[in-house]
């Protein structure tokens, strides 16, 4: 037992250390000088932005895609998916008064969800590369630009990603803590990924993509639930680099209840468990670079929850006296250690984005406790509906995320 003990304590440290190493390459990546692209000619670009519902947000979307600097052609599209609030009615206004703002009205399909949307987008434009902005986003001015100069300048791209900021995070306790889980995981360990391995992966929105990629595979999978991961694996297949463009950024609105929270990142990780079993379906998930992605994939949904759950367990036997063995307290001393280097890289996040205040650092402290254990519970109920409905032979239907 307790050489079993001593190498699952050992691999965890090595994956605590892995995580350790991309924060710190993170920061690099992030305090370096921007470098100058300025393109001769920029490619023609459409944005798609898919929406059902989005009275409440998609007025400020649509005004800050009016504010976009873009040197090339610019076509922006809305995406009306059988919307049956005022979000028809506000977008036709604003096609009126822009030349290059279209309201298109998305025929009603099956499945129903963002990939069937973008793939009929896809169908009524024709540009060099589409753009994919969420309904609920407000994108910096020169955000598309710095995407389009990142992936026409990188050898090999295909595609590039931006970050993603949260409007609302002065909402309450848990947009704080969305806001710095974004910070660290889709922004410092995405850079350090990047500057290591070459390896970005697509968020599902402030991102671009070659058309001629997305044609060559035949267009999303209108069954993945996360079709930007599903997509950042056909592209790291394909021999395509995704760079990462942090200074590239938009804003948009993060869940500020947990009753909410909980319905989107149910739809996320369902759509990874998704991946996750076409990844196992096939050897060519396991070559290459996307060897990177697939491994990355793993640690987060099976080894790293499995991890987590077993120093949990040794941490509350070993303080109510119930475990007893030589290796009693290297065992428990990971569970601190993982505190530490959690709420270190939550700092670091702070630190790099200037966002420290009391608040922030309170919220750092108390984190470990509260937002990152809600995963566990995410993941089991995540995982049982996911088996529910393949036993079923269900389509896992698409939750639309409410606004505020």
């Amino acid at each position: 037992m307790n050489n079993i003990l001593f190498i699952i304590s050992t691999l965890f440290l090595i994956i605590l250390t892995y995580y350790s190493v991309l924060t710190i390459w993170g920061i690099y990546y992030r305090g370096r000088e921007l470098p100058s692209r300025f393109l001769d000619k920029y490619p023609s670009v459409d944005i798609l932005i898919p929406a059902h519902n989005e009275g409440k947000v998609i007025g400020k979307t649509l005004d800050a895609m009016t504010k976009i600097k873009y040197p090339g052609e610019l076509q922006i599209y809305l995406l009306d998916d059988n919307s049956q609030d005022e979000t028809s009615t506000i977008a036709e206004s604003y096609s009126k008064l822009y030349k290059n703002m279209h309201h298109i009205r998305v025929p009603i399909g099956k499945p129903k969800g963002k990939s069937r949307v973008l793939n009929y987008g896809l169908s009524i434009s024709n540009s060099e590369y589409f753009a994919v902005y969420d309904a609920d986003n407000c994108p910096e001015p020169k955000a598309l630009r710095l995407l389009i100069e990142a992936v026409e300048t990188f050898p090999d791209a295909m595609a590039s990603v931006g970050y993603v900021k949260t409007i609302n995070e002065g909402k309450n306790w848990l947009t704080r803590m969305i806001s710095l889980e974004f910070q660290v995981f889709q922004l410092l360990m995405q850079s350090g990924r990047w500057l290591l391995f070459k390896t970005g992966s697509l968020t599902g929105t402030n991102m671009v993509v070659r058309r001629t990629v997305i044609e060559k595979i035949g267009g999303y999978d209108v069954y993945a639930l996360a079709e930007d991961a599903e997509l950042t694996m056909t592209i790291t297949r394909l021999g395509g680099l995704i760079p990462v463009v942090p200074e590239s950024r938009t804003w948009e609105q993060e869940p500020e209840s947990l009753r909410v929270l909980l319905k989107q990142r149910t739809r996320w990780l369902q759509g990874n468990l998704y991946l996750l079993e076409k990844m196992f379906s096939s050897i060519q998930f396991f070559k290459g670079r996307v060897l990177v992605h697939s491994l990355q994939q793993i640690l987060i949904y099976v080894v790293f929850l499995v991890f987590l759950l077993i120093s949990h367990v040794w941490f509350a036997l070993g303080l109510l006296g119930y475990w007893k063995f030589s290796l009693a307290a290297p065992t428990l001393l990971i569970w601190y250690v993982s505190y530490i280097i959690y709420t270190s890289q939550l700092f670091s996040a702070q630190a790099v984005e200037k966002s420290f205040s009391p608040m922030n650092i309170f919220i750092g402290f108390i984190m470990y406790f509260t937002y990152a254990q809600f995963f566990i519970y995410l993941f089991v109920r995540s995982l049982f509906y996911y088996i529910k409905a393949k036993r079923r032979k269900e389509i896992i239907p698409w939750d639309k995320t409410i606004r505020f």
